[in-house]
């Protein structure tokens, strides 16, 4: 899937084709989100309430208004990735406060995995880890359509072997 304004029909070959991640990344995360303020909010709320008193109960609230806040958080997280296939290269772009790009060189990715939890599987989601000879420079793209990873996965790994096997 590719973001609106990042690429265009006049792209030239040194640009990048920046493409984001699956709404459906969104939506897991904000689901997760809720369901852990909602425990967090009873856990909370149901021993004040009945121990102390039911004023003190509003304490309950608290979660629920930081994960009110969080939803935010974490559309303006999910807008900011975005990667990139280049000749020689694969660009990841992240971060809202702290923006962290990873380049990561075909030639030096020794494994290219696509794993997909439970919850990734309901909503359609896959996530691909790239591994390099260099602990710092692995790299994750969640959030992918499983089609578009496995396709990623084969290109990188393809690409991968032809650029090691020049070195």
């Amino acid at each position: 899937m590719e973001t609106g304004s990042l690429e265009g029909a006049g792209t030239t070959a040194d640009e990048p084709v920046w493409r984001g991640l699956r709404p459906g990344l969104l939506r897991v995360r904000r689901m997760l989100l809720m369901v852990w303020a909602g425990v967090l909010a009873v856990a909370t709320g149901l021993p004040l309430g009945l121990l102390v008193g039911p004023a003190w109960a509003a304490w309950a609230l608290l979660p629920l208004v930081i994960a009110a806040w969080g939803r935010r958080l974490l559309e303006r997280n999910w807008r900011s990735w975005r990667y990139a296939e280049r000749a020689d290269d694969l660009l990841i772009c992240r971060g809202v406060l702290w923006r962290e790009e990873t380049v990561v060189p075909y030639g030096r990715m020794q494994l290219v995995e696509v794993t997909s939890g439970p919850v990734e599987r309901r909503f359609g989601l896959a996530t691909v880890q790239l591994h390099t000879a260099a602990a710092a420079t692995d790299a994750t793209i969640p959030g992918l359509d499983p089609a578009e990873a496995e396709r990623l996965r084969d290109r990188l790994t393809r690409l991968g072997e032809a650029r090691s096997a020049g070195l």
